[in-house]
């Protein structure tokens, strides 16, 4: 059922077309006339989980558990290796189900070496099956996925959702890695944020509306019950990582994730308070439509584009970038303002 399942999302991704905004247009950067860098001299490199990295980017948890997901595996973490990114395997549930699957994850370890590797699994897990999610793959720190939305739209899933945080905060206290909580394209509120710092999260993936859209995912599993009107619903990306970054926590490390897609929203949300960003749908696209290579060059652009506008910012490194100003507009604007207004 699980190996199923999994295909069909991969699947119903691909054909999946409601688009939502992460908002990220509404977040205006400050062009530098007199920037004082030089492009060649802009420096994208970053550290993360005390290891260095080239460029503030993680490929996101997608899949894993059979033939057709290990070969998706095998291509991304490949491409992970060639740039020195982390990249995170999908929820390993279906290996602790079915010991067959669990080659479709280990892959990912084989071909990163000692690159940085995250497990995935859900808020339910429990403390021993966290422990052998991290030992499969040799884990540098473990993905604990929050999807109510998703299990609500799925026509078999969990309908009960007491006890998670409580559930999240054993698993990390008893693990030897970073736990890094993350949505699974909804959005993270800062309330949910500041509970889950409260419990020792130190790192959240706020993976906002405007990405992969599992509200229609599983809708076209089971077109019959139909949800469109439920397409809407999330917190923009843009919006969750800002709600974040003003909590003021200087040990809180944030992901934006949820529709980045090009070299203006990795800046982007850097500038608003991102430490990292994480893309899965958009690698997937280029994967599956064009193929390892085409892949590649994607992410080369994605990175050349990037110091492209790091430098007319006048931002030599991520963290004079952190610095960049930057103004809110729209949508956005009034998302932010009407949140203050409570």
């Amino acid at each position: 059922m699980r190996k199923y399942r999994k295909r069909e999302h991969i699947e119903n991704y691909l054909r999946s077309s409601y688009t939502g905004s992460p908002l990220f247009d509404d977040v205006m950067l400050m062009h530098n006339s007199l920037p004082e860098c030089d492009f060649y001299e802009v420096d994208t490199s970053t550290m993360f989980l005390n290891k260095k990295i080239n460029f503030p980017l993680m490929i996101n948890a997608m899949t894993g558990g059979s033939d057709f997901t290990e070969d998706i595996n095998r291509d991304l973490s490949k491409i992970a290796k060639e740039f020195n990114l982390p990249m995170a395997v999908g929820s390993q549930t279906i290996a602790l189900e079915d010991k067959d699957a669990i080659k479709s994850f280990k892959i990912v370890r084989d071909n990163m070496k000692d690159g940085i590797v995250l497990g995935n699994l859900s808020g339910r897990a429990t403390i021993d099956e966290a422990k052998f999610a991290v030992e499969m793959i040799g884990a540098d720190g473990l993905q604990i996925h929050l999807n109510p939305a998703q299990e609500l739209a799925m026509e078999e899933g969990d309908r009960t959702f007491r006890g998670i945080l409580t559930n999240i905060e054993k698993i990390v206290s008893s693990l030897d890695v970073p736990v890094i909580v993350k949505e699974v394209g909804f959005g993270m509120s800062k309330d949910v944020v500041k509970k889950l710092y409260d419990i020792g999260v130190r790192i959240v993936d706020v993976s906002g509306y405007g990405g992969t859209n599992f509200m229609e995912v599983e809708n076209l599993r089971n077109p019959e019950n139909d949800l469109s009107e439920l397409y809407s619903w999330g917190i923009p990306t843009a919006m969750s990582v800002i709600g974040a970054k003003s909590l003021g926590l200087d040990d809180l490390q944030i992901i934006s994730s949820g529709g980045v897609k090009n070299s203006l929203d990795v800046v982007k949300s850097i500038v608003i308070g991102a430490d990292m960003v994480a893309i899965s749908g958009e690698i997937l696209s280029y994967l599956v439509h064009g193929g390892y290579e085409y892949t590649m060059q994607y992410l080369a652009g994605l990175i050349y584009k990037t110091k492209i506008v790091m430098t007319l910012t006048g931002a030599k490194n991520i963290e004079e970038l952190k610095e960049s100003k930057y103004l809110i507009t729209g949508k956005l604007q009034d998302l932010l303002c009407g949140c203050e207004s409570k």
